[in-house]
């Protein structure tokens, strides 16, 4: 069982920045992350961990939530305000009598999925949102 400890995940910017997601807390088999930003709670992103056991099946799932906020004048007083989020959801959904090769290789795929550079037609549909044609 690994230790709750702080992710530290990359960002795509260029230069990338190292961005540290510190523990929350961890409630049942669901750990929380958070990134503060700025100092302003309203604005932290997070990431919770979570892993759902079945007879039939072992479901582990990363969420993610990241805000982005604004400065808001209202009457006069000025507020941070989330003015949209990006949300991510990742579920790995295995049978109970998979082993961790198995598992391995569909992580491994899915790291090499998410590598927009070398693969325009992921890239095109989830940063660009355009459809595929053709």
């Amino acid at each position: 069982m690994p230790t709750n400890a702080p992710l530290v995940l990359k960002d795509r910017a260029t230069p990338q920045v190292d961005h540290t997601f510190n523990p929350r807390d961890v409630v049942g088999s669901v750990a929380t992350f958070t990134e503060s930003v700025d100092g302003v709670p309203l604005a932290d992103r997070r990431i919770v961990l979570s892993l759902n056991r079945t007879p039939t099946r072992v479901k582990a799932i990363a969420k993610f939530a990241i805000p982005v906020v604004q400065d808001v004048v209202v009457g006069g007083v000025t507020k941070p305000t989330i003015v949209r989020t990006a949300y991510a959801e990742l579920m790995f959904n295995f049978d109970p009598a998979t082993n961790t090769r198995e598992r391995d290789d569909l992580v491994g795929f899915v790291h090499d999925f998410t590598k927009w550079a070398d693969n325009p037609i992921v890239g095109g549909v989830i940063v660009d949102l355009e459809g595929i044609w053709g």
